[in-house]
């Protein structure tokens, strides 16, 4: 028999994987450009992923959570170099994309953390 507390801990997951959809409906676009200019392919492979998880009728909360550790890795692993180089290169304004980007992550990964 499944105790409220798992329950519990499961809806709380899945509602944290339907904020990150509704964030990436908002803000992915951005993101996706941001791993764009990075040109990590892990970066990248990661917001595809987090996208996979979305194509079901009820998303996979462990994949959603799995897909944001690795982009904030990509994100938490730029040179303050590589970053002024894509802004120099491709006009993006790529040091204040990361720290937003990275903040954002971080908070929807801290829902997941908050249901366990």
């Amino acid at each position: 028999m499944l105790k409220t507390t798992t329950l519990d801990t499961a809806e709380a997951r899945l509602g944290a994987a339907y904020t990150v959809e509704q964030h990436l409906r908002r803000h992915g676009a951005s993101l996706c450009d941001l791993l764009d200019a990075i040109d990590d392919k892990k970066g990248f492979s990661a917001l595809c992923d987090l996208h996979g998880a979305f194509g079901q009728p009820i998303p996979d909360a462990d994949a959603v959570e799995a897909a944001l550790q690795g982009i904030l890795g990509i994100l938490a692993n730029q040179a303050p170099s590589s970053l002024d180089r894509i802004g120099h290169e491709r006009g993006l304004p790529a040091s204040d994309m990361i720290l937003w980007h990275g903040a954002r992550v971080s908070e929807l990964l801290a829902r997941f953390r908050h249901a366990d």
